[in-house]
């Protein structure tokens, strides 16, 4: 089961309040899309998740006790396991579509401002929304992703003013005749996750982003280590080829003035030591390390040039 999957289905199974009931159901129907048949309109709800028919179903119960309403089961193809199914409501059509602000023609998208004049009407009419159309990213991939889609451009920007009133820095982009909008940052799908009641699926997230970004921290950490012990290596072996160049040239270290001959001797005897630690060898400070080296530089280009002169040592 995928992470999306999980997250629905806490969420379907969910008990709501009245007033939170409708806000969802109506974003449900909204986002999945109804159809009316018939001289009475039957109104028919399709879809491919048991769950979400289930939930359809239930919050019609409570919110218009008196409604008709079952689940049609249809298998899709011939020999194939995967099945459709339609909610119907046969009764109390117009009366419900009306209540809920639902248009079957897709012409008036405008959610009714009762539906959402609290915030726990608001947080249900985004559950509704996730519900029907959204999806998220495990926390275990490369990429934090959550997004709802609609081919409604009025109902997308309704949904992105929604979550920007939570605070919630959320994006919309066309994808196929269809208003995308998503959230990428993982800490604000984790309040997303918690705002629509995905409590355990939310903690789940939380727990696998946590470890990840403490692993990819610590790899991190490891990797630039490791980068600076290499750096301190090339540094440290450049140095002492060029110590072995200038005693190839004169012969005896002893002919260099004392203080680089120390310093050179030391640092032939501690070829993995970094700079620091072969002047704290030698008690003496970093810079007064660097400003040895750069004398025994020196010399070394001036072999290298041919223009080395022993006897000015």
């Amino acid at each position: 089961m995928s992470f999306a999957a999980e997250v629905k289905k806490e969420l379907t199974g969910r008990i709501v309040s009245n007033d939170a009931a409708k806000p969802e159901l109506a974003a449900l129907l909204q986002m999945n899309g109804v159809t009316t048949l018939g001289f009475e309109q039957e109104v028919r709800v399709q879809t491919d998740n048991p769950a979400i028919a289930r939930r359809i179903y239930t919050l019609i119960r409570q919110s218009y006790p008196k409604a008709e309403v079952d689940v049609a089961v249809k298998q899709q193809f011939a020999l194939s396991e995967h099945k459709v199914l339609t909610v119907i409501l046969h009764t109390e059509v117009q009366e419900i579509l009306d209540d809920l602000g639902v248009d079957p023609f897709g012409i008036d998208q405008s959610v009714p401002a009762w539906l959402l004049n609290t915030e726990d009407k608001r947080a249900a009419f985004l559950r509704g929304a996730f519900l029907a159309a959204g999806s998220v990213n495990s926390p275990e991939k490369s990429n934090y992703h959550l997004e709802i889609s609609t081919g409604q451009e009025g109902l997308a920007e309704q949904l992105l003013d929604l979550i920007n009133d939570f605070l919630m820095p959320v994006k919309m982009i066309a994808r196929s005749k269809h208003y995308v909008l998503y959230i990428k940052r993982s800490d604000k799908i984790v309040e997303f996750l918690k705002l629509i009641g995905a409590t355990e699926t939310m903690l789940r997230f939380e727990d696998i982003r946590l470890a990840k970004d403490m692993r990819n921290s610590a790899n991190r950490m490891m990797n630039a280590d490791m980068a600076n012990l290499q750096k301190v290596a090339n540094a440290a072996n450049a140095q002492v080829q060029v110590i072995l160049t200038i005693q190839s040239e004169i012969g005896d270290l002893d002919e260099l003035p004392a203080k680089l001959a120390d310093f050179a001797r030391v640092r032939l005897e501690h070829p993995d030591a970094s700079l620091t630690e072969v002047g704290d060898y030698l008690e003496i400070s970093k810079s007064g390390a660097n400003h040895r080296m750069r004398k025994l530089k020196e010399l070394a280009k001036q072999i290298e040039d041919g223009t080395f002169d022993a006897d000015k040592l």
